[in-house]
């Protein structure tokens, strides 16, 4: 019955961040229209409830892209009266709920939502976590880069940046929330079970077999494990092993997959021999033991940021030669590889098929996605002595005395802010342009789906992971192998760019820049003058592309603003259909680029 991070303190700072966090983002995404007071020029706004009985004033900075950078220091509410009330996240989306065009059957899980991510941020502001300075050191003589890249994830406070209810987590409870949050940094012993071979399927790429596989990933385990399946009455040839969630296992499968147990098509083992730790991206598991052995990727039930945490058994089948292919690709290509980019290959992956709800749900159900796992490269083995690596959702991070991450990487590196920005830009940025501009192939690459390689507190290569789940080829500029094909989807022209106006400018530079701007780092002019200036260079070493830099015109007056809580708050179960990611964007009209000043006319 742990809950001390529950305090009347901590709950109030939560909730205080996230009122601001609230009016920050919808506000964004045009669902409110704060108003000045005063004469306009004093920077002091005000917003009220549906009904106009309470409003929230407070300051803030009008940044490019829309973004409203209040000080969560000023935010005050007042009811009837004028009396001072006590900020509340949960109250706020009552109050909103009009503007928000939540509906009645969705708020309450909405709610539940905001809640958790209250919780979490309480939890996660408890004494004794490192401050930025302290995660920047990174390595130092004899530190170990495994482990200070664990620090590093589990130390951050914010997920993602656009939404709103971004811990939702629903189906977790308090001793699953301490066990497996990635902030609470507990070691976890994943769990095994044998799937008979006539209900699963297992893929792997080149040169990797299932044995292989699985003696490099579980040493002598491999043994110990086959033993007590052949304990258990089952002919280990007629299984394959399969690791687990230990959350999946005894809250789905000893329940919705009861017949297969009884039935002895699925067979629980008991946990594997060594402790992994779970990531900002929930269901994906980094090896303590043993760094340079690889993520494990598992199914997870729960409902957090607009999906069901599942994994698809029938996209495992294609996910490693997908991978093997683009790899290969981005490999061949002398751009990419000049700026250092790599991708965290999925190498094998394996996925179980239960008959049941494969007859009974549609496609893309969560009942279809119950039991699947994959095994991912760590990304350890890229590093040479003296790197680190950080996952760039660190550059975001401010600890609790308000300190930047990234300005103390930024201090570390002795370059000053706009040079230490080109070199992050020139690794994380290029490679991006590039594969949009040549290949028509995007990533989502926000900030948990990258990781940061470092030397002194600069980035010096990006590693990109998640790729069978969230790549996709927007046009036909190759001839696409059958199994890549799954990854191709039909994009508008015109909505192509979007791939990095929205997912890199709105998503991530917005909220880098008002971190910097408001850390006194630099001004934004600085900022957006130093993404130009890198485009620019990209663009005049390519000329054969200039087709397609007019096609997809990053120097453009404005773009479309795709809302990403729109979609939550319009299906927080299911926010897109992966499969049609174009049909189902939520536009709230355009954003001016801030880019397009920019321009050159040479």
């Amino acid at each position: 019955m742990n809950a001390g991070h529950l305090t009347p303190e901590r709950w109030e700072a939560a909730n205080r961040h996230l009122v601001a966090k609230a009016l920050t983002e919808f506000a964004h995404e045009r669902l409110l229209t704060p108003e000045a007071l005063g004469d306009g020029g004093s920077g002091t706004y005000r917003v009220r409830s549906d009904d106009g009985t309470a409003e929230y004033r407070f300051s803030a900075r009008r940044l490019q892209l829309d973004h409203w950078a209040i000080d969560p220091a000023s935010l005050r509410k007042y009811g009837d009266g004028a009396q001072e009330l006590p900020l509340d996240a949960l109250e706020l989306i009552l109050e909103l709920r009009g503007s928000l065009g939540i509906g009645a059957e969705m708020l309450p899980v909405y709610l539940e939502e905001i809640s958790s991510t209250l919780a979490s941020r309480a939890f996660k502001h408890q004494a004794g976590r490192p401050g930025s300075a302290e995660l920047a050191a990174g390595v130092t003589a004899g530190a170990d880069p495994a482990a200070d890249f664990q620090t590093i994830e589990a130390a951050m406070t914010e997920g993602h940046p656009c939404f709103v209810a971004n811990n939702g987590r629903l189906g977790f409870g308090l001793r699953d929330y301490l066990a497996y949050a990635p902030e609470a940094g507990r070691p976890v012993q994943l769990l095994w079970i044998g799937v008979h071979r006539s209900r699963a399927d297992f893929t792997a790429g080149a040169g990797l077999d299932y044995r292989t596989l699985l003696a490099s990933e579980l040493g002598a385990g491999l043994a110990a494990l086959e033993e007590s399946l052949a304990a258990a009455g089952a002919d280990p040839e007629q299984f394959l092993l399969m690791p687990v969630h230990p959350w999946q296992w005894e809250h789905k499968l000893a329940v919705t997959f009861a017949a297969d147990i009884a039935r002895g098509l699925l067979v629980p083992l008991g946990p594997g021999p060594e402790p992994y730790q779970a990531q900002q991206s929930i269901r994906t598991f980094f090896n303590l033991a043993s760094p340079e052995r690889c993520y494990v990727k598992t199914a997870l039930s729960i409902l957090n940021m607009g999906f069901m945490r599942g994994l698809s058994p029938e996209y495992m089948r294609s996910t490693p030669q997908i991978n093997d292919w683009l790899d290969t690709l981005l490999m061949q290509d002398p751009t990419l590889q000049r700026h250092g980019l790599s991708m965290l290959r999925e190498r094998a992956a394996v996925g179980y098929r239960n008959g049941y709800y494969e007859t009974a749900a549609p496609a893309g159900s969560p009942y279809r996605k119950m039991l699947a796992a994959l095994w991912r490269e760590s990304p350890l083995p890229l590093l040479r002595p003296g790197q680190q690596l950080a996952t760039m959702a660190a550059l975001l991070h401010v600890d609790d005395g308000g300190v930047p991450f990234v300005s103390a990487l930024i201090d570390r590196s002795g370059l000053g802010a706009r040079r230490w920005l080109g070199h992050y830009l020139r690794a994380y940025l290029v490679p991006l342009l590039h594969c949009l501009y040549r290949y028509e192939l995007a990533f989502m690459p926000h900030g948990e789906n990258v990781i940061l390689v470092l030397e002194d507190g600069v980035p010096v290569r990006a590693v990109i992971k998640d790729i069978g789940e969230e790549v996709v080829f927007m046009g036909d500029p190759l001839a696409l192998p059958e199994p890549v094909r799954r990854i191709r989807a039909e994009i508008p022209e015109a909505e192509v760019v979007l791939a990095i106006f929205t997912d890199v400018f709105d998503c991530f530079f917005r909220f880098l820049s008002a971190v910097l701007v408001g850390d006194g780092q630099l001004d934004e002019d600085s900022f957006w003058s130093a993404v130009a200036e890198v485009v620019h260079t990209y663009q005049a070493e390519h000329p054969e592309l200039a087709g397609a830099f007019a096609r997809h015109d990053l120097f453009s007056e404005d773009f479309a603003l795709s809302c990403l809580n729109r979609l939550q708050l319009r299906n927080n179960r299911q926010m897109l259909d992966l499969a049609d990611p174009s049909g189902s964007l939520q536009v709230a009209g355009r954003l001016a680029n801030p880019l397009a000043a920019f321009r050159r006319t040479d």
